[in-house]
């Protein structure tokens, strides 16, 4: 069989075809020993031993959650990857297994497919994490849909578990891949640092499990927007939220893109997902793990404010 390396540069996905594609798809993800049935029957089967089972499923679609022309194949392979890791990170779990679903045109070339499946694993290696399956058809885009199975030895984090009086806190970059995107969308390529954290987040891969040790009461995954996230919280939990503007400290780059856009750059921080930072409850300051940030509170009512007040900038991505 044709290692990847050994395909034409120029080969389409029609001349490798779909179980020439899958074949050495499969030689790319490898296995591990929680897989008793692997890629090549109706599903497949992992064992558990212990804990709860967590499950997650996201889509990425071209045009709308990436650009082929913006982000090399090996970057939307990490990029699906992370946000359905960091789903399992966000329930204080570990990821252990995912499958792929891929509906692309029949030109593309073979070579895109392949990186984005080095990508994805790279991703998924760094967590421990193994693709043990998936499907592929024919689209007029390319469409990425993963499911991600991963194990809690405790209690799974929800959202609605915030009480009035727990701080609010955050970990991980936030407000990088929006200033990333801000940039690409004005047809630049710098700063590159908030380019590349565009393309290939870097989610606090851990600190779901730490937060959850430490004694979270609520925990998200920041996606869509820390206030939109903050949002989920509060309504889940019934709850008021209030976000303390003056509690971040903006890099540099931000600064720089704000400056050179005419934008304020903490509307980056506030209203920007994508790089999948955690968002938490606690119940008390001196009960947060290492790297986290106290940028709030929880308080008796309901809704989400901004030093007290409404905020009139944008909360997060919607979808429809």
């Amino acid at each position: 069989m044709a290692r990847p390396s050994d395909l034409p540069l120029d080969a389409t996905l029609a001349d490798v075809g779909e179980f020439g594609l899958i074949s050495r798809l499969v030689e790319l993800f490898g296995t591990d020993e929680r897989v008793l049935i692997g890629p090549g029957d109706d599903a497949a089967v992992v064992r558990v031993k212990r804990g709860h089972v967590v499950v997650s499923t996201d889509v990425m679609v071209e045009g709308r959650h990436f650009r082929r022309d913006w982000a090399s194949a090996e970057d939307v392979g990490h990029r699906a990857a992370a946000q359905n890791l960091s789903d399992i990170n966000a329930m204080g779990g570990s990821a252990t297994h995912l499958t792929i679903g891929l509906a692309a045109p029949a030109d593309l070339p073979a070579s895109w497919a392949l990186g984005f499946a080095r990508g994805f694993a790279a991703e998924c290696e760094s967590v421990g994490a193994t693709v043990i399956g998936g499907d592929l058809t024919r689209a007029a885009e390319v469409v990425v849909a993963v499911t991600v199975l991963g194990e809690c030895t405790q209690a799974p984090l929800v959202r609605s578990g915030a009480r009035p009086g727990d701080v609010l806190a955050l970990t991980g970059r936030q407000g990088w891949a929006a200033g990333g995107l801000a940039v690409l969308g004005r047809g630049f390529r710098s700063p590159r640092a908030l380019v590349e954290a565009y393309r290939r987040p870097q989610p606090p891969y851990g600190a779901g499990r730490e937060a959850a040790e430490a004694g979270a009461t609520s925990l998200i995954d920041i996606s869509d927007g820390l206030l939109a996230e903050a949002g989920h919280l509060a309504t889940a939990s019934g709850v008021a939220i209030d976000v303390r503007s003056g509690a971040f400290d903006l890099p540099e780059p931000l600064l720089a893109v704000g400056a050179a856009l005419g934008a304020d750059p903490l509307q980056f921080v506030l209203g920007g997902g994508d790089d999948h930072a955690l968002l938490g409850t606690f119940p008390d300051a001196a009960s947060l793990p290492e790297g986290w940030l106290v940028i709030g509170e929880v308080r008796e009512g309901s809704g989400v404010t901004v030093d007290g007040g409404e905020h009139d900038g944008p909360t997060g991505w919607t979808h429809f």
